[in-house]
């Protein structure tokens, strides 16, 4: 077992809790919702595969009023018709930030995205994207373990 890396350097995790904390104020100051940055904070983690950010993401994006049935279509979002161009725009960003280096595919995506979503708000998804992606190493190097919940969502001991 891997020491948590938070709890290993208090004072760094501190500073990337504050930096996310400015983040997440700038991005809805700049018109991301906090549906949508549920959802990139959901598919940035899904692709890296860390379950500890899936969870709670999962569950804050029901909160902002994310339909359950795009939680589950969220991995097949280009397929699906549910997701709105805008939606859409913000997973591109949510992917190319998380897929680096950028492939011709992703970088035709991006200016798309920089299209529909203007400068301004691009930018601060751009920044939602590099939080969670921090967030989802920094669980998925500390091994953060995920507690079994009941169908409303409180911790079962």
């Amino acid at each position: 077992m891997r020491p948590f890396v938070d709890k290993a350097m208090p004072e760094a995790w501190k500073a990337a809790v504050t930096l996310s904390s400015v983040i997440r104020e700038g991005a809805a100051q700049r018109g991301v919702s906090p549906h949508e940055s549920e959802l990139i904070k959901v598919r940035a983690s899904q692709i890296n595969g860390c379950v500890f950010c899936l969870d709670l993401h999962s569950r804050e994006a029901r909160e902002a009023g994310v339909p359950q049935q795009k939680l589950d279509l969220l991995s097949a979002w280009r397929e699906s018709s549910l997701f709105d161009e805008r939606e859409r725009a913000v997973l591109s960003v949510a992917e190319a930030t998380t897929k680096l280096p950028l492939s011709n595919e992703s970088a035709a995506e991006l200016s798309d995205a920089l299209s529909v979503l203007g400068e301004t708000t691009f930018v601060a998804v751009e920044w939602v994207a590099v939080a969670i992606n921090a967030f989802n190493r920094i669980s998925i190097l500390s091994e953060h373990p995920v507690r079994r919940r009941d169908a409303e969502g409180n911790v079962v001991r």
